[in-house]
């Protein structure tokens, strides 16, 4: 049958991929922006009694959910997934915490900056730097964040740039950025194939997983989450959610910024983190992680984690890779044992 979105998608791809190298990144991200799909779903479904706003940082526009009481609580999301990875847990934290919940600059309705050169508009540091910005929009000048996959790799790089600010930091199922490249084995790229896939140059990998948007959403989403792959949604994500990730990831312009991502971490990131070797995360730092998933096979996550921290402490959780949303109750209670101490 014919699919019209993926024959405009090819159109574009094989259009943009005779725009000279020179000038790619900043055709290709100008064209796919004009293409972000319109927000659909009020976040209320998913978080009642938080409020929406699209804060503006200095180079992005970030969406962004809040509510609660309490201490101030930054929740950062990884891929495939949005702030709504956090609507399981929001509920069980915001009698205590004042939880605030964005998309990183790239994902789901929030901006789609150029990579700019050597991809450093989609570096952590700059990740980073919005929510930091965001957090000051409203109103705190210190705070606690809790980082799964790609928000933790931000919320390192933050903690590094911004070490007054942060008063504890929880980081869930990734080691080191810096460590995985420089100790790259056959295990390691058979494991993570889609790191070295979304690195390529645009629209290579934008165009091959554009084709199949769907199809590479749900298996990230089973094999990451330990779990044989399926035709039907994972239960534990469930079928709205399900629709809003499709939604989002489907997004040309959302999968160019996401493929930048990761050429940011192959590249800028690598030179911000090996300037900073010997510098640690000053704040208290827990680590948590899948018992289910590969790192905790391929490394001693724990260890990996006090190398680059003062005070470090964490432990393996029952489940794979998406514990916000594969066991919310034990990583609420976690949580709130951790950043109440």
């Amino acid at each position: 049958m014919s699919n019209p979105d993926r024959r405009e998608f090819m159109t574009k791809s094989m259009a943009l991929a005779l725009v000279p190298a020179m000038g790619e990144d900043t055709l290709l991200s100008a064209d796919l922006r004009s293409q972000r799909s319109p927000i659909q779903r009020p976040s209320g479904e998913f978080f009642p009694g938080f409020k929406r706003e699209q804060v503006k940082t200095s180079g992005a526009t970030i969406n962004t959910v809040y509510g609660g009481k309490g201490a101030p609580v930054l929740l950062l999301h990884g891929i495939p997934q949005t702030h709504l990875l956090w609507r399981k847990v929001a509920p069980l934290l915001a009698q205590d915490f004042f939880l605030v919940a964005t998309d990183l600059r790239g994902y789901g309705d929030s901006s789609k900056p150029a990579g700019g050169e050597n991809h450093i508009g989609y570096s952590k540091r700059a990740m980073a730097q919005d929510q930091v910005e965001v957090m000051k929009h409203l109103g705190f000048q210190k705070f606690a964040v809790v980082g799964h996959d790609r928000g933790g790799r931000a919320a390192h790089r933050m903690a590094l740039d911004y070490p007054d600010l942060l008063t504890q930091l929880v980081i869930l199922d990734i080691v080191p950025t810096y460590l995985l490249y420089q100790n790259i084995s056959k295990q390691f790229a058979t494991v993570f194939f889609h790191w070295f896939l979304l690195v390529q140059s645009a629209p290579f990998p934008e165009t091959l997983v554009g084709n199949s948007a769907e199809y590479f959403l749900k298996s990230l989403l089973y094999w990451l989450g330990g779990e044989t792959y399926s035709e039907r949604v994972p239960g534990w994500v469930g079928e709205a959610a399900y629709q809003e990730y499709l939604r989002c990831f489907r997004d040309p312009a959302a999968l160019h910024a996401l493929c930048e991502d990761y050429r940011a971490a192959a590249s800028i990131d690598l030179v911000h983190d090996e300037a900073d070797l010997n510098r640690k995360i000053q704040c208290p730092l827990l680590v948590l992680w899948s018992e289910k998933g590969p790192f905790h096979r391929m490394y001693n996550v724990l260890e990996t984690w006090q190398a680059r921290a003062k005070d470090a402490q964490g432990k393996p959780l029952p489940t794979g890779h998406f514990l916000p949303e594969q066991v919310p109750q034990e990583l609420a209670g976690e949580l709130k044992a951790f950043l109440t101490a």
